[in-house]
């Protein structure tokens, strides 16, 4: 089976892996800043139920968090669309990693920042805003960027669970044509494109969120 004919399959689910990678990257950033900051700032029953949440979901399997999701929920409450078990899965699972960056970087501004804020009679609000964060935000980016691609290749475990992506396409092709070689040579230039996109906008980001923190920081 020639490649032009494996091709048109394989971008479909690849289609399906660049949707579950850009949600679940969103809504994992949203997570990891709000467990982050919760647990290095919160309250302590916040710092507590972060804290819980990170240590679940960075000390077990994203396999098994997958499985238990799809296959074990639904005999105890709801049962969920296998696309969005997989958004949720990989979500809660990059959030966990991200939150500990969100952490380290927020800890690692200066105290005399924060003493600073305190002498300009700023508030605890407006310390986290405009000092913290600018100065916390560049500091984020490159592992988070990391973690996007990781979250990326990570995508592939949900063809355990029924989703056509990429590699559950190429899985299939494989067991029909019986070759090996181009299917999964195919997938692997596949994959590799995509983290190429991807890293190419994190930078990107990256560079946007550098000038914009300066700026801000200029204007405090």
């Amino acid at each position: 089976m020639s490649g032009t004919l494996l091709l048109p399959p394989l971008l479909t689910g690849a289609q399906v892996t660049v949707e579950l990678t850009l949600t679940s990257t969103v809504l994992g950033a949203m997570l990891a800043f709000s467990a982050g900051m919760a647990r290095g700032a919160g309250p302590w029953p916040l710092r507590l139920f972060a804290a819980t949440y990170i240590e679940i979901f960075r000390g077990t399997s994203l396999l098994v968090q997958l499985f238990w999701l799809y296959y074990a929920l639904p005999l105890i409450g709801p049962r969920i669309d296998p696309f969005v078990t997989g958004i949720i899965a990989l979500s809660l699972n990059i959030g966990a990693y991200g939150a500990e960056v969100v952490r380290g970087a927020l800890l690692a501004v200066p105290r005399a920042q924060h003493e600073a804020a305190v002498a300009l009679n700023f508030t605890a609000r407006q310390t986290l805003w405009r000092i913290i964060l600018p100065q916390a935000l560049p500091e984020m980016m490159p592992p988070l960027g990391n973690l996007a691609v990781q979250n990326l290749k990570d995508t592939s475990l949900v063809s355990m669970i029924t989703i056509a992506d990429l590699t559950f396409r190429a899985q299939t092709l494989r067991n029909l044509t019986l070759n090996s070689i181009p299917v999964y040579s195919l997938t692997l230039l596949l994959y590799f494109a995509m983290a190429l996109v991807l890293m190419a906008g994190m930078r990107g980001l990256e560079r946007w969120v550098r000038i914009k923190g300066q700026g801000d920081m200029a204007r405090a």
